[in-house]
């Protein structure tokens, strides 16, 4: 990694002001809102990827992305620029960030008719790129009284200081609610409360990321706090609070607010993977239906695990096991006859002996080998298979209308989009990018974002009078527009649910506010 460090004044346009840094980079500095700034680092004048699915202030962003330079949804007021020799200055009535020599941010608030300190970058290196083209890193100054929260969905406490954590989509079953990292969801998002004042920093990259509150110590800086990501840009918003909830909200009015979901979805909603691996799934899940309705048990829906799709021990997507369960629809209307609606669960990857997988293949729908001149193949249920290109309008297009025929018109009401962390380690793999091929890691945690709300449009179609109900369990900020979340595969254990209360209020910190838990746990 290489420091940046020198800069020159190179543009200033009414909505930002635009620096050269080393002769080869541009830093740019959006003034948005009041209180939300924005820093785009360009290296050598280019980005890395020059789209966001995160970044929603007004509408839903486009299927293929937003323009990354977009500024559209942002309020622009007009701000105030003070350049001196050794120094840049840009100010609103609320938030001002100084920019020093050698290259390091300072920003500060206005409170109580002055100035005061808010946030500022190590003063010994800051801003840092790899000279061979790929991964970036931020370093900021901490403070011994900073606590920090959000981070999405993550173990331990909720105060996150002092700790480095991962951001990389894993299927982490059986994990530690404790100790366990990385987990399924990737949320750069953190909210710093500190003598009275809050702000939220949220780092725009879906690429494989870590983030280092305080767990870091060396001897030639002080305490500071670092972002790094293996790839992509950096592009980074700060907000200013003043109180942690200020932040939240308005993290939320820049990816988006959650989707309304019916009523019936804040009930209690049943599962286990036992009926469905049963041989007699249908009548097993009968029973259930009964014995809800002996013990008075008050049940709103119930999760319909993957095993109505086996064939032998594995799960093939779309695909009925009729001797487990000879007739769907009528499995769906005993439901609904009890109160109960159904939600089936459905994974994007299909193993490489799924019925259907030569005619996904033959059409080119599935994820490509960075290599080779085949689909990709990752380990996925006890076998190898190939993910489902969510960037490809065709691949799209297939979903849903699965989706329609195999769940939906068979009494299905809602999706249970399952298995979507996609694990393809081949970094380099090639995606449709709608067009405009994109390697996979760039974009891994778009995949189950894009696979969510192809769910969605499909329950919206076939029933556009209702409120759509689906859930997923990966996914990036912004996955509210779409979908309720749980916090995944976890241990039956107390410690468990005493840290998925934490885990769950975490999420909500960090704009997932539908949230809920396997109660009495998943492995063990």
């Amino acid at each position: 990694m290489k420091t940046l460090k020198n800069w020159t004044l190179s543009q200033h346009a009414d909505h930002f002001v635009e620096l050269k840094v080393d002769n080869r980079h541009l830093l740019r500095l959006y003034v948005l809102e009041s209180g939300l700034m924005r820093v785009l680092l360009k290296r050598d004048g280019e980005l890395a990827l020059n789209r966001t699915w995160s970044i929603a202030p007004g509408d839903d962003v486009p299927w293929e992305g937003r323009d990354r330079e977009s500024l559209d949804g942002f309020g622009l007021p007009g701000f105030q620029l003070e350049h001196e020799a050794n120094q840049l200055r840009i100010s609103t009535d609320r938030l001002r960030v100084t920019v020093h020599h050698p290259l390091c941010l300072s920003w500060e608030h206005y409170h109580q008719g002055q100035w005061q300190p808010l946030a500022a970058d190590r003063h010994t290196g800051a801003y840092l790129l790899n000279a061979h083209g790929d991964g970036v890193e931020h370093y900021q100054r901490r403070q011994p009284q900073d606590r920090v929260y959000g981070l999405g969905e993550k173990s331990g406490d909720l105060n996150r200081s002092g700790r480095r954590f991962e951001m990389r989509n894993l299927d982490a079953m059986g994990y530690n609610a404790a100790s366990t990292d990385p987990l399924y969801k990737h949320i750069p998002f953190t909210l710093t409360q500190r003598d009275g004042v809050s702000f939220g920093l949220f780092y725009d990259n879906l690429s494989s990321s870590w983030l280092d509150l305080g767990n870091e110590l060396d001897n030639y800086h002080l305490p500071y706090r670092r972002y790094r990501a293996e790839a992509g840009d950096l592009d980074y918003y700060l907000m200013l609070g003043p109180r942690l909830l200020d932040v939240t909200q308005a993290f939320v009015r820049l990816t988006g607010r959650t989707i309304f979901q019916p009523k019936w979805s804040l009930g209690y909603s049943g599962s286990t993977m036992h009926y469905t691996d049963a041989p007699d799934a249908q009548q097993q899940l009968q029973g259930f239906i009964r014995l809800c309705r002996e013990h008075e048990i008050p049940c709103d829906s119930f999760q319909l695990s993957s095993g109505y799709t086996s064939i032998n021990n594995k799960r093939y997507v779309f695909n009925w096991n009729y001797d487990k369960v000879p007739n769907p629809n009528g499995m769906s209307a005993a439901f609904h006859a009890a109160g109960m609606k159904l939600a089936a669960n459905i994974k994007p990857c299909l193993l490489q002996d799924h019925p259907r997988y030569q005619e996904v293949a033959s059409q080119g729908l599935f994820i490509r080998d960075s290599e080779l001149d085949r689909p990709e193949r990752s380990v996925f249920w006890d076998d190898e298979g190939s993910h489902l290109d969510f960037t490809h309008p065709q691949a799209v297009r297939w979903w849903q209308e699965n989706v329609t025929a195999q769940l939906l018109e068979k009494g299905i009401d809602a999706t249970w989009n399952d298995n979507n962390e996609y694990e393809v380690w081949d970094g380099e793999a090639r995606c449709h990018g709608f067009g405009q091929s994109i390697a996979i890691k760039h974009i891994r945690p778009v995949m189950p974002l894009l696979m969510m709300r192809a769910s969605l449009e499909a329950q919206q179609r076939f029933a556009p009078e209702k409120r759509p109900y689906l859930i997923s369990r990966s996914g990036c900020a912004g996955m509210q527009r779409y979908v309720q979340t749980w916090s995944g595969d976890n241990r039956t254990s107390w410690q468990t649910l005493r840290y998925n209360i934490r885990m769950g209020l975490g999420m909500s910190l960090s704009g997932l506010f539908n949230v809920g838990h396997d109660v009495g746990g998943f492995s063990g």
